[in-house]
């Protein structure tokens, strides 16, 4: 039992190994000029020091929504896609393609509606 993780085991060491030595290498040699605009905090574009009374515009919140709604729909076609191998496979890749027309159509929905046109 334990032999079929060996190979597993290797890789992962060997992957730490490359990953420290990366690491290592860039604290011997790499390079250091500081200066005070490395040193502030950088977030997505936005000054570091937003204040309370700073809003976001609602295309911020309606393009995070839909990333979100998408990335979740996709989630959901990987084990779609690993039941695909089985004897019933046409049935599964019908049902995959209407799931992926009907995001379509949502997605061009949206557009239509400028949810995705950032203002």
């Amino acid at each position: 039992m334990l032999e079929s993780y060996l190979p597993v085991l290797v890789f992962a060491a060997i992957g730490m190994l490359v990953g420290g030595v990366f690491v290592l290498l860039n604290a011997v040699i790499g390079a250091r000029r500081p200066n005070p605009v490395k040193g502030q905090p950088y977030e997505c574009g936005l000054p570091s020091h937003v204040t309370r009374s700073f809003r976001f515009g609602i295309s911020f919140y309606m393009v995070a929504m839909l990333f979100i709604l998408f990335d979740i729909e996709v989630v959901f076609l990987y084990p779609v896609g690993a039941i695909l191998q089985s004897a019933d496979s046409v049935f599964v890749l019908v049902e995959i393609i209407i799931f992926v027309a009907l995001l379509l159509v949502g997605l061009i929905f949206v557009w239509r509606r400028g949810a995705l046109d950032w203002r």
